[in-house]
This record gives C-alpha cells, sequence and structure tokens, in this order.
C-alpha cells in the first residue's frame, strides 16, 4: 500500500488523508478493492487523478469509476472529515505516523480508521482478548482478571466492547489504571451496546482510544462484525480467546489471527460447557494454554517484553495475578467461604450460610464475604449470589 511516499506539507498530508477517506466512502469499494487499486495506480494521488476510462479498465463498477472520477468521493470525504472534527475524532490512514503497523501487515488492512481518544495508543504492542457475548462468572472472572494483569506490565488490550468477554475485558484494564482500545463495528458516534456508554467514556478519560474503520452514522448490523473482527487480531500481537462457542464471531478472529500470523491463546473451560467449545478446541489444536498473565508474557517476541515493564518489578507492586489455583494464607472463617464458591457457578447466600452453619455463625459468614469480596477474591452478583473470581 501507499506507505513509503513522505509527507511534504500540511496541504499535501491532508489532501492524502481526504483521498483515503474518499476512497473508503467510495461506494462498492472495500478494503481488498481499494487496496488492489492503490497498487495498481501505485499511490493513492495517482488513483484519484485517473480518467474515468483507466478506472473502468481496471474493473471497477461504473457506479464506483465515476464517483472518483467525477469527483464525488472527494465531496462526501471533505464533509465525512468535517463532521470528524466536529466530534473531536480524527481519521488515520497507511502513510501517517499513528497507523498502526501490524495492520500493514495483513493483507487487507483499513483505508482509513476513525480515531476517538489517544493517537499513541493505537500502534504500541498489545493482546486482543474476545469471547462469548453470554459468558460464565468464570469467563468473565477470567477475562477480567487477565486483562488487568496484562495491562498492570504493560500492554494494551484490544476488543471489541461487545456485551460479554470484551466488557470484561475493558474493565479489567481500567481497574488495572491501563490502557485499552476498543474497535467498534459500528460508526464512532454510535455507541453499541448503549449500555456501555459509561466504559467508552471510561476508555477515553484513562487514555485508551476507540476505533473504527465504518464511517459516522453507521449502526450495528450483523454484517459488521466479522469484517472488524479482522482489525482486532490484525493490530494485536496475538488473540486471547475466553469462552466461545461452537459458532460464534470469536471463532472468526481467531481464525484471523491464525491467517495472520499471529499468536492465538486460550482459556481452557469446562468441557460439559458449551461456551468452551471454542477455547477448548483452539488448545487441542495448538493455541497455547493460559491460566495467568505470565503464560501470555512467555509467549511474547523478546523485544516487547524488554520494551515492556519488567514482570518482577510489577508483580512486587502490582494486583494479584489471576490463577486456575487458590494456595493463598486466609483466615480459616474465609477459607471455608472461599472452599464453597466456584468460579464457574454462582452459590446464593442462603445456599452458604446452610451450607456452613454447622462451622460458622451468620456473622462470620458475612464477614468472611465482606473480605473476600474487598480482597478482590469473590464477586457479588444480582440478587444476592456469588462466585469466586480466582
Amino acid at each position: 500500500m501507499d506507505v513509503e511516499t513522505p509527507v511534504r506539507s500540511e496541504d499535501y498530508a491532508l489532501t492524502r488523508k481526504l483521498q483515503w477517506l474518499a476512497l473508503l466512502l467510495t461506494p462498492g469499494v472495500g478494503a481488498g478493492r481499494g487496496r488492489k487499486l492503490v497498487e495498481h495506480f501505485g499511490e493513492v494521488g495517482r488513483l484519484f487523478n485517473a480518467s474515468l476510462t483507466e478506472l473502468e479498465a481496471f474493473g471497477l463498477a461504473a457506479a464506483a469509476a465515476q464517483s472518483i472520477a467525477l469527483g464525488k468521493s472527494l465531496e462526501l470525504a471533505n464533509d465525512e472529515y468535517d463532521h470528524v472534527r466536529d466530534l473531536g475524532a480524527s481519521v488515520v490512514v497507511p502513510g501517517d505516523v499513528e497507523y498502526p503497523k501490524r495492520l500493514l501487515e495483513i493483507y487487507d488492512p483499513p483505508l482509513a480508521l476513525y480515531l476517538k481518544g489517544n493517537p499513541q495508543v493505537i500502534d504500541k504492542p498489545g493482546i486482543s482478548v474476545v469471547g462469548t457475548r453470554h459468558p460464565t462468572p468464570y469467563g468473565v472472572s477470567m477475562a477480567e482478571r487477565l486483562a488487568c494483569d496484562l495491562a498492570a506490565h504493560g500492554l494494551i488490550i484490544f476488543s471489541g466492547m461487545a456485551r460479554g468477554i470484551d466488557t470484561a475485558a475493558h474493565r479489567g484494564v481500567l481497574n488495572a489504571h491501563g490502557c485499552t482500545v476498543a474497535i467498534w463495528g459500528t460508526g464512532i458516534d454510535e455507541v453499541y451496546p448503549k449500555e456501555n456508554r459509561k466504559i467508552a467514556d471510561q476508555i477515553l478519560e484513562s487514555g485508551g482510544a476507540i476505533l473504527s474503520e465504518f464511517p459516522l452514522g453507521t449502526f450495528p448490523a450483523p454484517q459488521n462484525f466479522p469484517v472488524r473482527n479482522r482489525i482486532i487480531s490484525g493490530i494485536s500481537l496475538g488473540t486471547l480467546v475466553i469462552e466461545a462457542a461452537e459458532y460464534s464471531g470469536t471463532r472468526v478472529t481467531a481464525r484471523c489471527a491464525l491467517e495472520q500470523g499471529r499468536e492465538v491463546f486460550a482459556v481452557p473451560g469446562n468441557v460439559t460447557n458449551k461456551t468452551s467449545w471454542g477455547p477448548n478446541t483452539l488448545i487441542k489444536q495448538g493455541a497455547a494454554l493460559v491460566a495467568t498473565w505470565e503464560d501470555v508474557w512467555e509467549e511474547l517476541p523478546a523485544d516487547v517484553r524488554l520494551a515492556l515493564t519488567p514482570p518482577e518489578q510489577s508483580a512486587s507492586a502490582g494486583p494479584a495475578t489471576a490463577s486456575l489455583f487458590d494456595g493463598a494464607q486466609l483466615p480459616p472463617s474465609e477459607k471455608r467461604v472461599l472452599a464453597l464458591l466456584k468460579v464457574d457457578e454462582s452459590v446464593h447466600i442462603d445456599q452458604i450460610v446452610e451450607r456452613l452453619s454447622a462451622h460458622l455463625s451468620s456473622s462470620e459468614i458475612f464477614e468472611a464475604l465482606f473480605e473476600l469480596e474487598l480482597a478482590g477474591r469473590i464477586r457479588a452478583l444480582p440478587g444476592k449470589y456469588y462466585v469466586k473470581t480466582m
């Protein structure tokens, strides 16, 4: 793609940005065809100086060729760019220093990216965390804790801000005061799902970013999300899968990661749960099994590990790390309560009191629950249910 041409002036840079944006907005031209067009003409500027005959000779549909040759695409781009600036956002195109270099390695990199937030984080080393929209408490706990631990050790966490695992991953990063990037399947002016508006605001406030290749006003059409998933996998060093059913968008993301030459990681799950099919199958096929953040860290390139915060330094000062095993020393009452709880199944307070009534009083149980929740070892769910976080 046209990434080697130096930026000679502000005017040239803006013209070039608008041309890439115009290509994105041209009807019938997707990322793959757009890339081939630029390669055919040598650079994006020559493409927009091409005649209608030259464009049609390439095989473009008449509507697309006319839109480019008659300047309609550039008119759309100018209007769109003004609206983007009114939102306090920006457009990043191939050749810009902010454009994620890893995306240039994939087969069909976005022709333009709409960016809201911190432009410096989108090209930093990171891991994508993806999974089902209908997770178990175990999946939510693992997504939050692993994202928290990885962010605490300097990695950017990329995800799609969908319900379920994606949201849990973003929330885990925010708990670690790290940076996370949400990659949307809608326009950056269309928060989806609506209940995640607060998380979107927190991502921006914490120094993270929101990215999309879809024009402003794009609603959450189902076909947009599989297209979006190649960006989630391509922008990162690897993709971590936490719970996914046999037929799901997460499988698309994992397949994209493999095709793009990225690492694939998976958290094993209960074999009787349908959401465990995805990660367990990936592990059987060679994905790295992940129980703690170290399992991801060990697979990162050496230069990335050296550039990030040394793990031993963060481990002493950072939050407790995720583990499938719990060997910490606790008071007897807290040990009894913790032993009763599970990571993949919630337990009601009445069941806890009933099962432990022979050993602990109600007040001791409530105090133990309070201390365990305060320490982050358990989570209280609506309806007075509890689960073990790890």
